[in-house]
């Protein structure tokens, strides 16, 4: 137990010290973008003295290093500033919008993962045939095209062609949970099919390496149907590698959704970064990029930490 927590606070100081550099690469990212914010924010008509006055608001005038250690310090408690197209508090903007990408995460993986485990054996016990060549290439097609692709395919045959779904998925806090699960079937569909196809190889390709090991072939000596081998043996010792990629696509569906909630005009955290850099406001790019970190990042600590606690050779591995 001591050394499963070591571990765990080895990756979580690991972590906490990523965290620190991208939020670094962040702050100088925006602060080496061509032109003056005041300047862009206020327009050419302002004058030099509404130019300086607002430089002071936003504490332009004070040295970069001097910022950033504010910034980042008032990010941990929560204050991620005021935005500059609107002039609200940046972090009444995330918060709404956050929680919208991780319930389009959330129903998006609860879709994908017992489709994914349930192809993925079933690839394994029929490894070679017609069904097992079939479904490796449908999945390496749906990893092939890139998100927008099927989006808009989806659209076009679910709302264009049958009128079933819409293909805006604009949703409020007033809906029902039905409502908005019907609302964002489409987006929801699009990230699955590519979200349950890396899935679906990682555990036919972990079940099938377990199937080589000596006590599966005792099982088979001793006359156990191959569903049951797989059932009982072969996946409870491949749950490692599956947890693993199970988490890591968890990430990717919170980080990686920019561009599926842009196509479907969807009030997620990725439309909101979007529209931030086309509006040049800062302190929401700031935030939300930073926010996009944490979250991917604190994640692959939990696909590592779970990946450890399903294989003890992993545990020694990492000491």
């Amino acid at each position: 137990m001591k050394q499963v927590l070591w571990l765990i606070l080895k990756r979580t100081g690991a972590s906490v010290i990523t965290v620190f550099i991208i939020s670094l690469i962040i702050f100088i990212g925006v602060e080496v973008l061509p032109g003056d914010v005041a300047e862009t924010v206020l327009g050419q008509s302002a004058t030099p003295e509404t130019v300086a006055a607002f430089r002071r608001e936003l504490k332009l005038d004070l040295p970069p290093a001097t910022r950033y250690i504010a910034w980042l310090k008032a990010f941990v408690q929560g204050d991620f500033g005021n935005s500059l197209a609107n002039s609200r508090p940046v972090a009444q903007q995330i918060t709404w919008r956050f929680a919208n990408t991780l319930f389009l995460a959330a129903t998006s993986i609860a879709i994908a993962v017992p489709v994914a485990v349930l192809l993925g054996i079933l690839a394994a016990l029929y490894r070679n045939t017609f069904f097992d060549k079939a479904i490796s290439a449908i999945t390496l097609s749906f990893i092939s095209f890139p998100e927008f692709f099927i989006a808009y395919i989806l659209i076009g045959i679910f709302s264009v062609k049958y009128n079933i779904f819409p293909s805006l998925a604009s949703i409020d806090q007033s809906m029902s949970l039905g409502a908005k699960l019907y609302t964002i079937l489409l987006p929801a569909l699009t990230l699955t099919s590519i979200v349950t196809a890396h899935i679906m190889r990682q555990t036919r390709a972990a079940i099938i390496n377990v199937l080589a090991s000596a006590y599966i072939e005792m099982a088979e000596l001793k006359g156990l149907r191959r569903l049951r081998i797989i059932a009982l043996h072969a996946f409870p010792n491949s749950l490692s590698p599956v947890i693993n990629v199970i988490a890591v696509n968890m990430a990717y569906l919170v980080v990686g959704v920019v561009i599926v909630e842009v196509v479907f005009v969807y009030p997620g955290l990725g439309q909101l970064l979007v529209d931030a850099v086309s509006k040049r406001d800062f302190p929401v790019v700031q935030a939300s990029g930073l926010i996009f970190a944490i979250t991917y990042i604190f994640l692959n600590l939990f696909a590592d930490v779970m990946s450890m606690l399903a294989n003890p050779k992993l545990r020694k591995t990492q000491v």
